[in-house]
């Protein structure tokens, strides 16, 4: 028998344009349509099996919390049949079930007596839950007072004492710091090891590789792949690559870049595939960004202790006396992870002119990196005299997936290093009794 099971399962809402709509129907009791529906789910099967650690992923508002919502029986579908056999805990919308007027103990004894359990069984697992939250004395005051980190904490803390049968986890380590994060990823695995079923919910596609058996993609409701996470989660990243290149934005400027006359073997780039936000004051702008291979064939994805050249053209608009060109790389979470400059390297660029075109190579030895997608920002400035201005800078121009190791990388990256075995002692020295 399966933990999990939906078979054509929907779930539809009533989308009405105006208030008035809704009263409307039920005055003419439905005969006067006020409404388009809305399926969140659409046609959705699979089974989750005892002991399997099953993923849900997808982009915002492909229905992955719906799904986990009905798991939870929270909501009902539409259509379709759902089975779930075992006692449920779920750690969904933050906060969700936590009465903000109660101090944190109370919360405690009131989500434990939800899931089935005596005030026994409770005052038994109380001491195990407050030391694994780890919030101290917050543990006696109202949880409105509580950050998103110290409410995440007692709740999953709560959810893996309770001994479920089913655990479902909506994003819900998404707010927590790195340390409890780790400590939080342990217990998953030790859930695991007990035969516990998990529904996993999140963007972090590296998590989902790492603790996943299989996993389900949703798009806009309907199952767009299921199967082994690791090909699931590669065929949902290879479909966001296409997605995001079809998207490119077209050049800051709508002006043609002319390459006649132009010296050299650089060529001129004119794509910027993406630009999430530019900011510089016009000086100069960035036209053009590209990661390339040793051959300067355009790179689909990275690979880890790869050579690869980031090529960055740019314009200047005005006369720059000392232009600084550079990027910086970032991480799946946002956060500036490297990044160098022309300055910084000791290449000078020389003075540019109005209209004139500047095409740089960086050439990066990639590290081991962890599996995950690499955005590069490109820039352009100008550091004359004692002051340095941006006169462009696109956040997140180009994105690629970093492949994955043949070694498993922990944390963020591998740091070679040299192994020496610095002495061995036999037993019987260890026994001998110090000298003195």
């Amino acid at each position: 028998m399966n933990a999990v099971e939906f078979q054509h399962v929907a779930k539809s809402y009533a989308i009405y344009e105006s208030p008035g709509g809704r009263l409307t129907e039920l005055a003419t009791l439905n005969r006067l349509r006020r409404h388009r529906d809305f399926l969140a789910l659409d046609d959705v099967s699979f089974s989750a099996e005892r002991g399997e650690t099953f993923c849900i992923i997808g982009q915002n508002g492909a229905g992955k919390s719906t799904l986990l919502q009905i798991v939870a029986g929270i909501l009902t579908p539409t259509s379709g049949r759902v089975e779930v056999n075992g006692r449920v805990a779920a750690l969904l919308e933050l906060g969700a079930g936590f009465n903000p007027e109660f101090t944190g103990r109370d919360n405690v004894y009131l989500n434990a007596a939800i899931m089935g359990l005596s005030k026994r069984q409770i005052d038994q697992r109380l001491q195990s839950i407050e030391d694994f939250a780890e919030i101290g004395d917050f543990v006696h005051q109202p949880v409105k007072t509580y950050s998103s980190g110290m409410l995440m904490r007692l709740a999953f803390g709560v959810a893996i004492h309770v001994d479920p049968e089913v655990l479902l986890v909506d994003e819900a380590l998404a707010v927590g710091d790195f340390y409890f994060r780790q400590r939080c990823m342990r217990k998953v695995h030790e859930l695991r090891a007990r035969g516990v079923t998990i529904l996993f919910v999140s963007h972090a596609v590296n998590d989902v590789r790492a603790i996943g058996d299989r996993a389900l993609w949703l798009d806009h409701g309907r199952v767009a792949a299921i199967g082994g996470a690791d090909e699931v989660v590669t065929a949902y990243l290879a479909a966001m690559a296409e997605k995001e290149a079809g998207e490119a934005r077209k050049p800051w400027l709508p002006r043609e870049i002319s390459e006649p006359g132009l010296e050299g073997p650089a060529p001129v780039l004119r794509s910027i595939p993406n630009i999430d936000q530019r900011r510089g004051d016009g000086g100069a702008e960035i036209i053009g960004i590209g990661v390339f291979d040793r051959d300067g064939r355009p790179l689909p994805q990275l690979e880890p202790c790869q050579t690869v050249m980031l090529r960055v053209s740019a314009r200047a608009n005005r006369r720059l006396a000392r232009p600084v060109a550079g990027f910086v790389m970032r991480n799946h979470l946002g956060l500036d992870f490297a990044g160098a400059d022309t300055e910084r390297e000791g290449t000078e660029l020389g003075a540019l002119e109005p209209g004139e075109i500047v095409t740089v190579d960086f050439v990066l030895d990639l590290p081991e990196l962890y599996p995950a997608a690499f955005s590069f920002s490109p820039f352009i400035a100008d550091s004359a005299g004692m002051d340095y201005t941006v006169c462009d800078r696109i956040d997140n121009a180009i994105a690629l997936q970093m492949a994955r190791s043949e070694q498993q990388v922990y944390g963020y990256m591998y740091a070679p290093c040299r192994v020496e075995v610095n002495a061995r002692l036999r037993t019987a020295h260890l026994s001998e009794k110090p000298l003195g």
